[in-house]
C-alpha cells in the first residue's frame, strides 16, 4: 500500500524554490497583528518534486475507473465518456461565465440549456423540462413536489404514493420527504408489477405511482399502458424513475407510455464521469398539464432572444442555486449532438444486445433471478445456489477484484436473494464481455472446488477484505502528527 506523503517526508527536503524578493524584506510580525499569527509552523510534508510526482502517480494508478477497466455496476450505467465532451465542458467560454452575468451576455449558454431541454422533451415525449435538479434523487424530490402542487391545486395533496417492491431506495425516501405515506406493491413471479396488487392499492388518496421502466430486474414493464390506465382512473399521476433510460433512447418514450412526470439521470445516460458522489444532473420532464408547476426560472425564447422567466405563479419555486450543474448539461448536449437520433438509438440497441449476450453466456453457471426471457440493458443473477459451497454473492464480487474487474451491483434489488446485477453498457467490446464471462465461469468453478479462494478474496488488491460498515461509518481521513 502506498505510504502517506507525510510518511515519505524527510526533514529539510523541498521541492520548490522562490524568486528573489523584489520588495523590501520585513519581519512578518510587523505586518500581521500578533493575535493573528500562529505559534507553530504548519505540519507540511517535506518532499522533493520527484517524491511528490511519484507519490501521486502511484496513487492515481490505484484508482479504478471506466478508463482503465470494465465496470459492470448494475443500475449505474458506467459507460465510457467520450473525451471530446470533457473538452467542450472545459472551454473557457463556459467555465469563465458568472451566474450573475446579464442575460444578454450569456445567450450562448442559455441556448445550450434551452436546446438540451428541447432535446429531452423529444427523447422522452414530454412537453416541458427543467434542468435544475442536481442528481437523480433530487429529480425525484422535484417530481414529488410537482405532484403535490398539482393535487393541491385540485383541492387536496392526497396522502399516499404507491411504489413497487423492486424500486430504487431513493423512491420511498423522496416520497416520504414530501410528506407522503408509502404503499408498496409486490412484483409477480415474472418480476413485473403485480396488477392485482396495484388495483388493490389504488384509491382516491393515492397521489402517484413511482415506476421504474425498465425495472430493476432489467425487464420492460410490458403492461405499462394498462398500469397507466389503472393509475389515471384513480385520479393519480404516473411517475417514471428514469434511471434506466439508457435502454429506451430513440426506441420508446415515457410520455407515449402514459407517464405524466419523469426524471432523467443525465450523468449516466448521457456520458458524464460519475461514481463516488458526483457530479450529477437530474432534469425533470412533465406533460403539459404539469408544466406550470416546474421550478423557476424557466428558459423562454422570444424574438430570437432567450431569457430566464421567474414569473410563474404556480411554480414549486427554486430547487437549486442558479441553473443546475451546467458542466454535466454541456457534456450531455455534446453527447446528443455528436450521436444524433440514429446514434442514440444504436447505443440503446447495443446496450441491450451486450446485456443479453452476457446473460446467455452466464445462465448455465449462475441462476437467473427470474425466468429466462430477453432483458433490457441489464440483468440480475442470484448466487443462492453457491451457498451450498459456503460461498455468498459478496465472495463472488470480491473474487472478481483479483481478476481486475469491478464488481457488479450486489444484493439489489432487495427482492432477489443473493442478487448480482450486471450492466455491461454499449461501450464494451465483445472481447471484454467474453473475458468477463470466462472469469465469472471460472469463479463459479472455484466455488465448487476451492471455496476458500472466494471467501478469502480479494488476495492481490492493495487492501484485503474490509469491514464495510466500519469503513463506511468510521472514516479515517485525517493525518495527525505522531504524538500530537
Amino acid at each position: 500500500m502506498e505510504k502517506l506523503i507525510f510518511e515519505i517526508s524527510s526533514p529539510g527536503r523541498k521541492g520548490y524554490s522562490l524568486p528573489k524578493l523584489d520588495v523590501p524584506d520585513a519581519d512578518i510580525k510587523s505586518l500581521i497583528p500578533q493575535e493573528c499569527l500562529r505559534k507553530d509552523g504548519p505540519d507540511l510534508p517535506e518532499v522533493s518534486e520527484l517524491d511528490c510526482v511519484r507519490h501521486f502517480t502511484r496513487l492515481s494508478q490505484l484508482n479504478y475507473s471506466i478508463d482503465t477497466n470494465f465496470y459492470p455496476l448494475g443500475s449505474c450505467t458506467m459507460k465510457y465518456n467520450p473525451k471530446i465532451n470533457e473538452k467542450m465542458a472545459g472551454l473557457p467560454q463556459f467555465t469563465g461565465l458568472h451566474p450573475y452575468q446579464p442575460e444578454t451576455s450569456v445567450q450562448g449558454m442559455l441556448e445550450v440549456l434551452y436546446e438540451t431541454e428541447q432535446a429531452l422533451c423529444k427523447i422522452c415525449g414530454m412537453d416541458a423540462f427543467t434542468l435544475q435538479p442536481a442528481a437523480g434523487a433530487h429529480g425525484e424530490l422535484t417530481g414529488m413536489l410537482i405532484v403535490r402542487a398539482y393535487h393541491t391545486s385540485k383541492g387536496s395533496p392526497r396522502k399516499k404514493v404507491v411504489i413497487p417492491d423492486s424500486a430504487h431506495g431513493t423512491n420511498p425516501a423522496s416520497a416520504a420527504l414530501c410528506g407522503y405515506e408509502v404503499v408498496t406493491v409486490r412484483s409477480d413471479k415474472a418480476g413485473r408489477i403485480d396488477l392485482d396488487s396495484l388495483k388493490a392499492a389504488m384509491d382516491d388518496e393515492v397521489a402517484v405511482l413511482m415506476l421504474t421502466n425498465p425495472n430493476t430486474l432489467g425487464l420492460f414493464e410490458k403492461n405499462v399502458k394498462e398500469i397507466a390506465d389503472i393509475v389515471h382512473k384513480a385520479g393519480a399521476l404516473l411517475y417514471l424513475d428514469g434511471a434506466n433510460l439508457n435502454a429506451l433512447l430513440g426506441v420508446a418514450r415515457p410520455g407515449d407510455m402514459g407517464f405524466d412526470v419523469c426524471h432523467v439521470n443525465l450523468h449516466k445516460t448521457f456520458s458524464t464521469p460519475h461514481g463516488g458522489g458526483g457530479p450529477g444532473s437530474g432534469p425533470v420532464g412533465v406533460k403539459a398539464h404539469l408544466a406550470d408547476f416546474l421550478p423557476i426560472p424557466r428558459i423562454k425564447q422570444k424574438r430570437n432572444k432567450l431569457s430566464l422567466d421567474y414569473d410563474q405563479k404556480r411554480s414549486i419555486g427554486k430547487v437549486r442555486a442558479f441553473y443546475g450543474n451546467t458542466g454535466v448539461i454541456i457534456r450531455a448536449y455534446c453527447y446528443m449532438k455528436s450521436l444524433g437520433s440514429d446514434g442514440l438509438k444504436d447505443a440503446t440497441f447495443e446496450a441491450v444486445l451486450n446485456a443479453n449476450y452476457l446473460k446467455a453466456k452466464l445462465k448455465n453457471d449462475y441462476q437467473l433471478a427470474v425466468e429466462d426471457e430477453p432483458c433490457m440493458h441489464e440483468f440480475v443473477l442470484t448466487g443462492k445456489d453457491k451457498k451450498e459451497f459456503g460461498v455468498k454473492t459478496l465472495d463472488i464480487a470480491k473474487r472478481l477484484l483479483d481478476y481486475g474487474f469491478h464488481a457488479p451491483t450486489v444484493y439489489f434489488p432487495l427482492i432477489v436473494e443473493e442478487a448480482i446485477m450486471i450492466e455491461p453498457t454499449e461501450t464494451e467490446s465483445k472481447e471484454t464481455l467474453d473475458a468477463f464471462a470466462e472469469t465469472m465461469i471460472r469463479i463459479a468453478a472455484e466455488a465448487r472446488s476451492n471455496a476458500s479462494l472466494l471467501t478469502g478474496a480479494p488476495h492481490i488488491t492493495p487492501v484485503r477484505r474490509l469491514d464495510e460498515v466500519l469503513a463506511a461509518r468510521e472514516l479515517n481521513l485525517r493525518w495527525k502528527k505522531p504524538g500530537a
